[in-house]
């Protein structure tokens, strides 16, 4: 069930029978010379919708722009300042809050974000109203975890790509947006070096001329549609057990 495409009596009557929800959050931002700009926010809102299917959860709208600026050297990446982030998450979660949910699941997608999400629910643990029952609700409890975190997934892309998974533009995130937009998929002839340097970096600038076509790490190449099949079949997975979980709590 997707909450943009439900209309206000049906997330009513879904009301009645559950208070979670859970909030696909990535970016938007390059990956690499094959790689969609949206990958990071295309990964978690497939799997979830995924997971959605057999534990019926409300799926919300994505949440799609990040924490990027160090992807700002290479055209089509959009990024949010640390601090419009954290206001915008307290306008969705004050919003579902106020209509009686009480179990708030973001799902992310992309590294940058962690730091700063960690730092939005900080606040809302502290947040008073939040915190507290109201007429139509219960205390709001709020969640983050990301879609490569079950163990299942990071096995898989360990025994499948070895060493040149790396950790930008992976050839794990890669197949899921493979999967999900076949007529999306880019040719990657000609990639060199095959496995990307990795490393430290500064800013954007240092970042493009460090990593040039964007990846780190990673061989891309090593991507394939059914890998991302089985990918999104584990993460969602482990996110129904987990949001199970989270919503009994």
């Amino acid at each position: 069930m997707r909450l943009h495409l439900s209309s206000w009596p049906e997330v009513e009557t879904y009301l009645k029978g559950s208070r979670g929800i859970v909030v696909p959050v990535g970016s938007t931002e390059q990956h690499g010379p094959s790689g969609l700009i949206g990958t990071d926010v295309i990964c978690p809102e497939v799997i979830a919708l995924k997971a959605a299917e057999e534990a019926g959860f409300l799926v919300a709208p994505s949440f799609n722009v990040g924490i990027a600026p160090h992807h700002m050297g290479f055209p089509g990446t959009i990024s949010l300042r640390p601090e419009t982030m954290i206001a915008a998450m307290g306008d969705w979660v004050q919003s579902l809050a106020t209509h009686g949910f009480e179990r708030i699941y973001f799902f992310n997608g992309h590294g940058g974000n962690i730091g700063t999400i960690k730092a939005a629910l900080a606040g809302f643990a502290g947040d008073p109203v939040l915190s507290a029952a109201s007429g139509n609700r219960g205390p709001v409890q709020v969640k983050c975890a990301n879609w490569w975190d079950f163990a299942p997934v990071m096995d898989f892309c360990r025994a499948t790509y070895g060493a040149g998974h790396g950790s930008h533009a992976t050839p794990s995130e890669i197949a899921v947006t493979q999967f999900a937009y076949p007529e999306a998929i880019k040719a990657v002839a000609g990639i060199a070096p095959k496995i990307a340097a990795n490393g430290r970096y500064t800013d954007a600038a240092d970042f493009r001329a460090k990593f040039p076509d964007g990846r780190m790490g990673s061989d891309p190449t090593l991507a394939a549609p059914e890998d991302g099949e089985r990918l999104i079949g584990l993460s969602a997975a482990g996110l129904v057990a987990d949001y199970d979980q989270f919503v009994r709590s």
